[in-house]
């Protein structure tokens, strides 16, 4: 059973590609079917840049679990970070 549950959102960093380095302006979190990975269902992430093509994307596959993990990691790291680190890292 497909969520079709969607978020999508403008982000500001860099992914690493067949091609080098590119700067992603999107991304797109969804719970479906996958492509590649062995599970009935993933949480799927894409981070794009739009305006370079279709090649100008990284995409991943993660088990609910290993999403879940991924998540409370980000968070933990992310909550330890200095506010001024975060808050002054505009460049």
């Amino acid at each position: 059973m497909c969520t079709y549950v969607t978020e999508t959102l403008e982000i500001d960093g860099s992914a690493k590609g067949q091609a080098g380095w590119f700067k992603v302006t999107d991304a797109s979190v969804y719970f479906d079917h996958p492509v590649h990975a062995p599970q009935a269902h993933t949480l799927n992430i894409d981070l794009r840049a739009p305006e370079l093509g279709p090649a100008a994307r990284v995409a991943m596959e993660l088990s609910p679990l290993a999403a879940r993990d991924l998540a409370h990691a980000i968070l933990k790291i992310m909550e330890s970070v200095p506010a001024e680190l975060i808050e002054g890292d505009e460049a």
